[in-house]
């Protein structure tokens, strides 16, 4: 027992050397720990935890920011591939630690585990090849068993009776949710999709002059319905493009979607709009898409195809408030191509709106916000 202190001075030394050496760090000394600011640090989006999911089997979640940089079926502007940096740079002033949202009522981000997981490298060179990969990427990270930080949602739901992780996925030309829902077919079935949009995306596939070709971000929805990825309560939401003809909307229809009209907001008003939504896809699991280009290009420009008279940021982050308590599954945000932006109004708009969708993931009604009303003499009399 006498030799006890001697072995202990090597420990004590060390310990007294790491005091002193902090002691001598002029910086945490004076200011303490080097905190990133809006506009410093790492790009994650809203400042998350970054990590390469599919490389490490022991990240685990209970929401993913995924990123997906392909633009290479777009039919007009492309660019997109920029999406995924451009929303997250939009994000920069969105932080967890600041995350309280006053319309919500809620921060969605102390609610749930959630961690970006970087972008999926995809072949800019091979569509065939870059959509297996996004297939098995969100295949990957869906299969991931979930922190528990967030209530189950999603295991009445899965087939399997297993809670699986939500993914917000960072586009990227809208093509990206073919691989996506055949995904989440694996695990849920057939699936409702909310589809904002100022274009219906159900175009017939045919007349490509290879398979491949037939794969564009304006047919996806119609191929996901002939593999039998989608059931027949989805919804378009904000659709104002011209057509052929109106045969496209009986195709559409067939497809499996109600339309509501960019103009329907004028005539209808949001809260009716959130009725029409809600009933129509009810207690199915639901997935969320939203094309930048929903909103007005004067608002939102840096899209590859815009289209005049579209809703503006308030409106429809107002209509994703009221579809709070349907049963997410995943979202994503597509389209957004800074290279057409100004000041980046763009990606910021679409970070705020992936905001939104993490709050719907985690909250289970929507928001009854008590507006306050100041007395006024009048009111006394």
């Amino acid at each position: 027992m006498r030799y006890l202190p001697l072995a202990l001075l090597p420990v004590v030394y060390a310990q007294q050397h790491a005091f002193e050496a902090q002691q001598q760090e002029p910086w945490a000394a004076k200011y303490g720990t080097q905190t990133d600011l809006g506009y410093t640090g790492p790009l994650s989006y809203s400042h998350l935890p970054y990590a390469r999911c599919l490389d490490d089997p022991s990240t685990t979640f209970d929401i993913a920011v995924l990123g997906m940089p392909f633009d290479t079926a777009t039919s007009y502007r492309p660019g997109a591939r920029f999406g995924p940096y451009a929303i997250r740079s939009g994000s920069r002033r969105q932080s967890a630690a600041a995350g309280y949202a006053l319309n919500w009522m809620t921060n969605p981000y102390t609610r749930a585990q959630m961690i970006d997981c970087g972008d999926v490298p995809i072949s800019p060179y091979d569509n065939a090849l870059a959509i297996d990969q996004m297939e098995t990427a969100y295949t990957t990270l869906l299969a991931r068993p979930v922190n528990g930080s967030a209530s189950a949602r999603t295991a009445k739901l899965a087939r399997d009776g297993v809670e699986h992780p939500r993914i917000l996925t960072l586009g990227g030309d809208h093509t990206i949710v073919l691989p996506i829902l055949r995904s989440l077919h694996q695990v849920y079935g057939p699936i409702s999709v909310i589809h904002f949009d100022a274009h219906i995306d159900t175009w017939p596939s045919l007349g490509g002059i290879t398979q491949q070709s037939k794969v564009t971000h304006g047919t996806f929805f119609t191929l996901a319905f002939e593999e039998g990825l989608m059931s027949n309560t989805s919804i378009h939401a904000g659709i104002r493009n011209k057509l052929q003809g109106p045969e496209l909307i009986e195709h559409d229809e067939e497809v499996g979607f109600e339309l509501i009209m960019a103009d329907d907001i004028d005539d209808l008003g949001t809260d009716e709009i959130i009725k029409h939504i809600r009933q129509r896809i009810g207690d199915s699991p639901v997935y969320l898409s939203f094309d930048i280009d929903t909103i007005d290009p004067g608002q939102a420009p840096a899209t590859g195809t815009p289209e005049p008279a579209g809703w503006t940021g308030r409106e429809t982050k107002r209509i994703l408030r009221g579809l709070a308590g349907l049963n997410f599954v995943g979202s994503d945000i597509v389209e957004v191509a800074p290279a057409y932006d100004n000041a980046d109004i763009t990606g910021i708009l679409a970070a705020g709106l992936a905001d939104d969708f993490l709050a719907l993931f985690v909250t289970d009604e929507p928001p009854k916000r008590q507006v306050k009303q100041k007395r006024t003499p009048t009111d006394e009399l």
